[in-house]
Formats: C-alpha cells, structure tokens, sequence
C-alpha cells in the first residue's frame, strides 16, 4: 500500500521508509518460517508421481506469475513524483497488487511440497500477515493523503482484484533501479524450486525425518 503512494519531490512524511521495512521484513520472515516447517513435513502424494508433479508445476506457474505482477505494480508506481494516488494499471484494480502477487507467489512456494494444503496455507499466512501490514499503512495514508486517498478507498478494493475497474493510466517516469530492486526482492521466491528439490531427496534418504503430511 505504502508503495502504492509517492510524494512531491520524493519527501515522503516520516514514518514512510518504516512501513516500507515492515513490508520487507514480513515477507523474509514468512518465507524463513514457512521454509522452515516444511523441512519435515511431505505431501500424501508420492514424489515423481503425475498429481505430485503437477501440483508442483502449476506452483511455478505461480511464483512466475507473483514475480511479474510484482514488476508489473513496480512500473506504475516506481516513477510516480507528485503527491498523488496511483490508481492506473494493477491499482486500478486492487489497492495492493504488491501484497495480492506476492501472496500468489507464496502459494506457488507452497505448491513445491506438492500439496493443495501446501497451496491453501502458504497463501493464507501470506495474506493474514499483509493484512495487519495494510491496516497501519491505510490509517497512515489517510492523514497524509486525505480526500482523494479517501475516494480512492471507497472505489478499489483493498485486496481482491476486480478486474471490471481496470483502466491502464499512465506508468509515469521509469525508474530501472526500483525495479532491479523488486526483481531481487522477487527472487526469494525462486529459491523455493531447488530447494524443494533438496528437501524431497533429503527425506527420500532418510537424511530429515517426515513427521507431517499434507495433502
């Protein structure tokens, strides 16, 4: 949300750069965890075979698809200057195409375990931590915005896509470095695919025990 919003001459009110950490933050400490506990845990369908492999694959259609909607967001509102509310392309929308591809990549991450509960829970964690995220952000951003932040919440939804609002507006000025920035943020979630890889030749060897299993 926060990065949704830039000000005149790039001043931001304090306070601005903090919810921006937060974000960060939040998504390296779900991905940590979540990584963490699937070390032990494995799907009732066996590695190698056709559900398990498909359920696998159709997770990294969506971390795919999490990554480029997250550089998508970045073009629209990384060259953004004047203090205003960014409301064309992916905020057109919903009002945090960050959060929202984001969360569709952390339910790609899961889908690697080659679980639906894997899809299913990775997603909702993603989005009940973003949640508290995107209240203390839109309280924030009301006091500094005002009205036409305010139009703009009663018009978008804060999270699910509509997609009968969408417009295309105008992506502003470009800024390569916002984008190499999301790019590099987006990578963590890649790191899932061999990672996964590892942990399901680590249990088949008896290396990490199995003390979990989802379907």
């Amino acid at each position: 949300m926060v990065d949704d919003v830039k000000f005149a001459n790039d001043n931001p009110p304090a306070g601005l750069g903090g919810y921006q950490q937060m974000r960060r933050l939040v998504l390296a400490v779900l991905v940590v965890m979540l990584f963490a506990a699937l070390l032990f845990g494995q799907s009732t369908f066996p590695p190698d075979t056709p559900m398990h492999e498909s359920i696998e694959m159709f997770g990294v259609l969506l971390i795919f698809l999490g990554v480029v909607g997250r550089l998508w967001s970045t073009l629209y509102i990384g060259g953004r200057k004047s203090s205003e509310v960014v409301s064309g392309g992916p905020y057109s929308i919903t009002r945090n195409p960050l959060y929202v591809f984001s969360t569709v990549a952390a339910a790609g991450v899961g889908a690697q375990i080659g679980s639906f509960s894997g899809i299913v829970l990775f997603a909702l964690l993603c989005a009940g931590a973003f949640h508290i995220v995107i209240l203390r952000e839109e309280k924030f951003l009301r006091q500094a915005l005002g009205a036409p932040y305010e139009a703009y919440l009663a018009r978008v939804p804060r999270f699910f896509p509509k997609l009968s609002l969408y417009q295309e507006g105008d992506t502003g000025s470009f800024r390569p470095r916002l984008l190499l920035n999301t790019l590099l943020d987006g990578l963590v979630f890649l790191v899932a695919l061999p990672a996964f890889e590892l942990i399901d030749g680590a249990q088949q060897s008896g290396m990490l025990p199995v003390w979990f299993r989802l379907p």
